[in-house]
């Protein structure tokens, strides 16, 4: 007899986590096709307004704010998650290998674990969560110099990736805030998106933005931009958020780890490429350091003793 699980058990937290990690870890894919007609930031802003009228026409339900500060972290949200990590993310690829960036941003789930122990009473990371994340990052970096490139040290565009990386985290902070109120998620992810696009306007106008509507008349560009919008983006958005307020940001962020390991497995599947001895070894470290960070490990009971 299958077992239901609870839409607000830890159970489907995981899940969602790593239904959202799966989608993400693909993107790579659509992502590679679009850049043969688009710049990085046209790609960037119509996936986001696509997912942003999606969930307008999924739940048109109108939002609203019960506090006025409220505003202000649906802003900061916006600008954190949407506007600054991407392109930061973006911006930092055009300076350094694309190896380097991997591996930094996957740095992300340590922010959050120094977040949290800062700002959160309850959620505050154990030493597993941090010898977790020293696996799982030799597990990303040895995935990550798989192709030969290796780690050339740049400054600008490192830097740039262990911002987006520390953003991410802080992104993360404020979606578990905002999921503190008790507003609807869709709505919540809706109103993020729109303040994101919102901060990327200006950056349109000194990056290569240059949209015109005859890039759009193959299907295949039209299905990539789907599937970046509607799934990666919308869906994945909303879903993150739901999986922050069931775990917390901190056991959620640590499910970034996987987004390599799923990218390797994708490009062996979809592209016909060769999985080599030292990928499958950083899969298994990645793996098995997400697994060390989840772990709880419970104290044992006292022992009482009777007194004659």
């Amino acid at each position: 007899m299958i077992r239901k699980i609870e839409t607000d058990s830890p159970a489907f937290g995981h899940l969602t986590a790593v239904i959202t990690i799966l989608i993400w870890g693909t993107t790579f894919i659509s992502t590679k096709v679009l850049l043969t007609s688009f710049t990085p930031i046209e790609i960037l802003f119509c996936r986001f307004i696509i997912g942003f009228i999606a969930l307008n026409i999924f739940y048109p339900k109108r939002m609203k704010i019960k506090d006025r500060k409220h505003e202000l972290l649906f802003a900061f949200a916006g600008l954190c998650g949407i506007t600054l990590y991407f392109l930061f993310e973006n911006i930092a690829l055009t300076y350094t290998l694309a190896s380097n960036v991997g591996v930094i941003v996957a740095i992300s789930p340590f922010f959050s674990g120094i977040i949290s122990a800062l700002f959160n009473k309850g959620d505050k990371p154990k030493l597993n969560f941090y010898l977790g994340f020293f696996a799982a990052i030799c597990g990303i970096a040895i995935i990550s110099f798989n192709d030969g490139q290796g780690y050339s040290f740049n400054p600008m565009g490192d830097i740039l990736a262990i911002l987006a990386a520390f953003i991410w985290a802080v992104y993360s902070f404020i979606t578990k805030k905002i999921g503190s109120y008790g507003y609807n998620t869709i709505q919540t992810t809706r109103r993020c998106f729109g303040y994101g696009l919102i901060f990327m306007i200006p950056a349109l106008f000194f990056m290569d933005f240059n949209i015109t509507l005859d890039k759009f008349s193959s299907p295949q560009i039209i299905a990539n931009f789907l599937y970046l919008g509607l799934l990666a983006s919308a869906a994945c958005f909303a879903i993150w958020g739901k999986t922050i307020n069931i775990l917390g940001d901190v056991k959620t962020s640590v499910y970034i780890y996987l987004v390599p390991v799923v990218t390797v497995i994708t490009s062996v599947i979809v592209l016909g490429e060769k999985i080599t001895f030292q990928a499958a070894l950083g899969i298994i470290l990645t793996i098995s350091g997400l697994v060390l960070s989840e772990l709880k490990f419970s104290r044992p009971c006292p022992v009482k003793v009777r007194n004659k």
